[in-house]
């Protein structure tokens, strides 16, 4: 049986040869240069060329890995920031809804304080008839809460209408603007009476009809309105608006003006209701 015979060569001797090797051809290149001259052209044309392609391939693909993790990370930080935005936004319009909330309690507020002689309650909107204005409404209060037939409402800065129906939890107002509505007013600063009815026409200019003004009422645009002691439901001294365009009627006997109402009646969402009624108040 034959062994295969292992030689093992010391480090130092292949330190020996290759640094020999590498002096030899050191001295190869010096001595003999125009003999190696072909060689370094060929490994100038070929090689370098080769190089150079090896490196900006190198290159190109280091840039793409690059940019695609850039391209990555920019995704990333900009669903990041979405979602942000997205939890901003919501934030910001839950703020909002509260902030217009607030400014409509807080103006509800101020309308209770000015008709603190009355006892009030308040009430939120739920129905109304159709088309842009709130002719007719629905109320989330009714007769379990103690509200009654002939009611006076309010809502803005002053009247908004009567209750004409009750239901044990829900109320239907008719307000003042509706084509049925009229509303015996005065005016403030000089006490003479009018009439003031609803006209849907005419409210789609913003204004309803203040009618039988004495023709020598001394009166004069932006006069305050408000309900007279001779309104058979309405209690007295509650503004209804501010009057314009004062005009003389054909027969020479009266006058005739816009008025515009002191509630936003495109826009109703809270009102309060006076629970106590002419009747009441008159002692009848």
């Amino acid at each position: 049986m034959k062994y295969r015979r292992h030689v093992e060569v010391s480090p130092k001797i292949l330190l020996g040869i290759f640094t020999s090797l590498a002096v030899v051809l050191f001295l190869l290149s010096y001595f003999f240069s125009d003999f190696f001259a072909p060689f370094r052209m060929i490994t100038g044309y070929v090689i370098v060329p080769m190089q150079k392609g090896v490196n900006e391939v190198g290159t190109y693909f280091s840039e793409k890995i690059e940019t695609l993790k850039e391209n990555k990370k920019i995704k990333e930080e900009n669903k990041t920031l979405k979602e942000k935005n997205t939890q901003l936004a919501e934030e910001n319009k839950k703020l909002q809804q509260d902030k217009y909330e607030l400014d409509r309690l807080q103006k509800l507020y101020e309308l209770d304080q000015q008709y603190s002689d009355y006892s009030k309650v308040g009430a939120k909107v739920i129905g109304k008839d159709s088309g842009n204005w709130f002719q007719t409404f629905l109320i989330d209060k009714g007769s379990n809460d103690g509200l009654e037939v002939d009611m006076n409402v309010l809502a803005g800065n002053g009247l908004c209408g009567i209750i004409t129906e009750v239901g044990p939890n829900y109320a239907k107002v008719r307000t003042i603007i509706d084509e049925g509505s009229s509303v015996s007013g005065q005016f403030l600063r000089t006490s003479d009476l009018c009439i003031v009815s609803g006209d849907k026409k005419l409210m789609e200019e913003g204004y309803i009809n203040v009618e039988f003004i004495n023709k020598d009422a001394d009166i004069s645009d932006g006069d305050q309105v408000v309900t007279s002691h001779v309104s058979e439901k309405y209690l007295e001294g509650i503004t209804i608006g501010y009057i314009s365009d004062i005009k003389v009627d054909p027969t020479n006997l009266t006058k005739t003006a816009h008025l515009t109402p002191c509630v936003d009646f495109r826009n109703l969402q809270e009102v309060l209701v006076i629970k106590q009624k002419k009747q009441t108040k008159d002692g009848n």
